[in-house]
């Protein structure tokens, strides 16, 4: 069906263009045609447009009215929620098995675990002191790449939530999908990995001006790659001037405390 996104408005945008060739008026005056070089596909094959963000439009919707119930629900039994995101392999899950410890003693966490298949990252955070709800996005929700609202809260029922002060919610790595669905979380966050090289915040800007918190991990691999953790900041503030950057390992566990601070800070 092709990609879509939603602006900070709430809309959504079709990425739907008619013909081959699209002109663009630069910020110089001149005429920016796509071709050799700057060609970014041909999406005349997309004749469906505007009955698509139609339907989108439905979805996301719903999606929305579900995660409000979610954040009500939430809210009521006094828990604090974030929403964790990540490409695959950023880190997320070792940064839960040094999270969980670090709060063990001043808040008691859940955390719904996302993924499309298999349990591994959860048997990894089992026995850690949270309770641990897992969420396959392949067992009844279509594989998704993401969750949503209602597979949160299929998450959800299965904690003690009375039990509960703070609930982290690992979404499904992928640095796209996730931002633009609305769970019913407090806060955003994601974890990014210095392997995935400094040019990600320009890449993908939907994930990166979405979330309040930007957990830079890694950090231990730093005098071992070409990354230029400045040059990272300068394009991270280019799409979000406001998030928050954090830097620490969650191999080594060198950082962890500002993380579990702004954690307790949310909390309180």
């Amino acid at each position: 069906m092709g990609r879509f996104h939603r602006h900070p408005d709430g809309t959504v945008h079709d990425h739907h263009h008619d013909g081959d060739h699209h002109h663009h008026d630069g910020h110089d005056g001149h005429d920016q045609t796509e071709g050799p070089g700057r060609d970014v596909g041909d999406h005349s094959g997309y004749e469906t447009g505007a009955e698509r963000v139609m339907v989108l439009e439905q979805i996301l919707g719903e999606n929305d009215r579900l995660a409000d119930d979610n954040r009500a629900l939430l809210a009521g039994h006094g828990i604090t929620t974030v929403n964790l995101m990540s490409s695959p392999g950023a880190g997320k899950t070792t940064l839960l098995a040094k999270t969980i410890p670090a709060l063990r003693d001043r808040l008691r966490v859940g955390v719904v675990e996302g993924d499309i298949a298999t349990s591994l990252d959860a048997d990894v955070l089992t026995d850690l002191g949270a309770q641990v709800s897992l969420v396959n996005t392949n067992a009844g929700f279509g594989g998704e790449c993401h969750l949503d609202a209602i597979m949160v809260r299929a998450g959800l029922d299965r904690l003690r939530l009375a039990e509960l002060d703070l609930v982290i919610i690992e979404n499904v790595g992928n640095l796209v999908c996730p931002a633009e669905f609305d769970v019913g979380q407090d806060a955003r966050a994601m974890v990014y990995a210095i392997t995935e090289g400094e040019e990600k915040p320009l890449k993908y800007p939907v994930m990166f001006r979405a979330v309040d918190v930007v957990v830079v991990n890694k950090l231990d691999l730093l005098p071992h790659l070409d990354f230029d953790l400045e040059q990272f900041r300068t394009n991270l503030a280019t799409v979000n001037p406001d998030a928050l950057v954090l830097e620490l390992s969650a191999r080594t566990g060198d950082g962890i405390e500002p993380w579990a601070d702004w954690l307790l800070d949310g909390r309180r």
